[in-house]
């Protein structure tokens, strides 16, 4: 899957099969579904999980907790547009998964 792909698959009520959990969680992200991506990213350990995870608290305005998270990912702090981040993230994770 492709990013252009992943974008598309916004419109279904569903997320593809196949997903990493950091996937799906920046899927229900891209969905406006904090919730459900928070949750699915505090259950998964990995360090892509880790950095979606941070990228979620800092959208929610929590930089100390998203600070720690990005540590544990051993990803650099962001600061740029949320937008960039989400799109940097979903390029990589799904670089990394095919």
């Amino acid at each position: 899957m492709n990013f252009e792909e992943f974008q598309h698959s916004l419109q279904s009520p569903t997320p593809p099969t196949g997903l990493t959990a950091a996937l799906r969680a920046l899927w229900y992200e891209g969905k406006d579904d904090w919730e459900k991506a928070h949750q699915i990213a505090q259950d998964d350990e990995s360090a892509a999980g880790s950095w979606v995870h941070a990228y979620l608290h800092r959208k929610e305005g929590d930089l100390g907790n998203a600070a720690y998270w990005y540590r544990r990912a051993a990803q650099p702090t962001a600061s740029g547009p949320l937008r960039t981040e989400w799109e940097l993230m979903v390029r990589d994770l799904l670089m990394k998964s095919n």
